[in-house]
């Protein structure tokens, strides 16, 4: 069960290394304007203390739209900074792409964070 109450500041982890991360978020823009891509990115910097990385979370627009379409929610900026916090929740406390800058979610990234953001 996830519980999070601010997804702008938060911790995650402990990662496979036992370190816990400081996540905050820096900024969200659709990404046509910045990479023409059809996607909305999430930019968070995280920091365990001596290391300091930007990770950004590319949400695909077309998959977002299906996303809200079967589980009746709106597309909101809320809902975006929501399901890619959890995803990079998620990455960080399982070592899954966590080499990676920009991180494109598929649509099981996006349904495993609705399903966690459904049950928190």
């Amino acid at each position: 069960m996830v519980q999070m109450d601010n997804f702008r500041e938060f911790q995650a982890g402990p990662d496979p290394f036992g370190r816990i991360w400081q996540v905050s978020f820096l900024w969200q823009q659709t990404a046509i304007s910045i990479r023409h891509s059809d996607s909305v990115d999430v930019k968070f910097v995280i920091t365990d203390g001596e290391i300091t990385e930007e990770k950004v979370m590319a949400l695909m627009h077309p998959m977002l739209l299906a996303l809200c379409g079967r589980t009746g929610r709106s597309l909101t900026d809320a809902l975006c900074l929501k399901l890619a916090g959890l995803h990079l929740k998620q990455m960080i406390e399982t070592g899954e792409d966590m080499e990676k800058t920009l991180v494109t979610l598929s649509a099981s990234d996006l349904e495993g964070a609705q399903a966690a953001l459904a049950s928190g």
